[in-house]
């Protein structure tokens, strides 16, 4: 109840820490930039390390202020974004639909997730650049779901440029954080109730037994 006083005291209920992973170059830092100043850049800049946003949104009339992090794809800079996954409460897993190595990652990084992320963190599929001419398409809308489905994940295909879906992912995965913390906060607060023994064994009375004013 404090820290949520003190969230409070700081203009928003809940701070939650996202985590974008996936491959160089599928679009992670242009989803961020979007989603975070709606803006959008045809410059590819490769993410060095980590990169970070933050955007307050109200979610059931709660504040939730996201503090979005970039991880980089590359696989010389994962020694470094490892370090990240233990703290995070989201992790949006992001692919591109024109490139089939990226899909085929996704599995590479929900391992390692599995290795590095707390158990209870909250996941979501994402397929980006969904704008492209559909013959530059690798993967089909059918295959994302049916990957998600496997994982248990919610999936959403995505466009930077269009701004198609984004804050639909966003909202999605922190609207889920929320509900599990408020569950989690909930479960913490309910009083234990512990009932007394009984001093003696229980006696089952006999209904065959007459009290002795009836005999």
């Amino acid at each position: 109840m404090a820290a949520l006083g003190a969230a409070r005291a700081r203009d928003h209920d809940y701070l939650v820490k996202l985590l974008l992973i996936g491959d160089s170059g599928v679009g992670k830092s242009c989803l961020l930039l979007r989603f975070s100043d709606d803006t959008f850049t045809t410059s590819f800049i490769t993410t060095i390390g980590i990169d970070f946003k933050i955007r307050t949104i109200e979610l059931d009339g709660k504040r939730v202020k996201l503090q979005i992090w970039d991880t980089a794809g590359q696989e010389r800079f994962r020694t470094i974004t490892t370090a990240y996954y233990r703290g995070a409460m989201g992790i949006i897993l992001v692919y591109d639909v024109t490139d089939e190595s990226s899909f085929n990652n996704i599995r590479n990084w929900i391992r390692n997730i599995e290795q590095h992320a707390s158990d209870n963190v909250n996941k979501i599929l994402v397929g980006n650049k969904a704008d492209m001419d559909e013959s530059k398409r690798a993967i089909s809308t059918a295959r994302g779901q049916a990957l998600a489905k496997e994982y248990g994940l919610n999936f959403y295909e995505t466009s930077a440029k269009t701004n198609m879906n984004v804050e639909q992912v966003f909202f999605t995965i922190a609207r889920d954080i929320k509900q599990r913390l408020s569950e989690a906060a909930t479960r913490a607060e309910a009083p234990t109730i512990v009932l007394p023994r009984p001093n003696g064994p229980n006696v089952t009375p006999d209904v065959n037994t007459r009290s002795s004013c009836c005999s």
